[in-house]
């Protein structure tokens, strides 16, 4: 009984009685409960699928977090937007989906997966890659029409594949590509090993190879721009771990990582 009059006594002193005492001790075990939940527990791990595009920037995001946060592990995996979403539909376990536009988004909050609603964090454009030096000369989307050049692209339902698509309606052309990649990376290591001459890609993927391609340019690339969203999966509303690695991409440190990268931001 010692005990508990020694909790109690803050409260006895300022007159709140016995009954009010036990109420006021346990308004404060609540607010500190609520605040342990509210912090990442060393030795959580979480899973953030994330769009192949953003593959050096979340990289660089998790690093930091991770050092801001000792003891909570971030696993990456990447791949393409519509592959991702796949996955996760099928029943595939993550934390935190991140997609390079807004279709494969919608079809993960469709299937009811989400635990809060996206958040917009970066947009992307395409350029052209080609061989080093830029052999072929090639400075136009309708370059790319040439049977002489072999060309690859991402396939249509992968979001740099749509952008391809809606970029070469815009220049009134048609693309006929050697073959539909299932990623941007596909196109990289493609045009960078000389299997082919040319590929559309993001404007963030030739930079995060950097002398491997030379970039061209297009002004049909301005009006075929991707949005990525962000949103938490499942249970992971109920992580504090997985809210964080949100909000620190949607922060000021987070949003500079994605501009030096290469990405427009909000």
């Amino acid at each position: 009984m010692h005990g508990e009059k020694r909790l109690l006594g803050p409260f006895l002193r300022k007159g709140y009685g016995v009954r009010g005492a036990l109420a006021g001790l346990l308004a404060v075990a609540a607010v500190v409960v609520s605040g342990c939940a509210d912090q990442p527990r060393s030795g959580e791990r979480i899973t953030v699928y994330a769009a192949a595009s953003l593959q050096a920037s979340f990289t660089e995001l998790a690093g930091i977090f991770e050092a801001r946060n000792p003891g909570i592990d971030v696993e990456l995996s990447f791949a393409g937007s519509s592959d991702l979403a796949a996955q996760l539909i099928a029943g595939a376990s993550a934390d935190v989906f991140a997609s390079a536009n807004e279709a494969n988004m919608q079809k993960v909050v469709d299937a009811g997966l989400v635990a809060s609603d996206p958040v917009d964090f970066a947009a992307n454009v395409l350029t052209i890659i080609t061989a080093p030096g830029n052999p072929e000369g090639i400075s136009s989307l309708a370059d790319l029409t040439d049977p002489s050049l072999l060309v690859v692209t991402c396939a249509p339902q992968v979001p740099c594949g749509a952008a391809a698509q809606a970029a070469a309606s815009q220049a009134g052309v048609t693309l006929s590509p050697l073959s539909e990649e299932s990623s941007v990376a596909g196109v990289l290591a493609k045009v960078s090993s000389g299997q082919a001459d040319a590929g559309l890609v993001y404007v963030t993927d030739a930079r995060a190879v950097g002398d491997r391609v030379s970039a061209v340019a297009f002004p049909e690339a301005a009006r075929a721009v991707n949005t990525y969203p962000v949103a938490l999966l499942g249970l992971a509303g109920e992580s504090p771990a997985a809210r964080k690695f949100v909000e620190l991409l949607t922060s000021q440190d987070g949003q500079r990582v994605m501009a030096e990268a290469g990405f427009r931001v909000p």
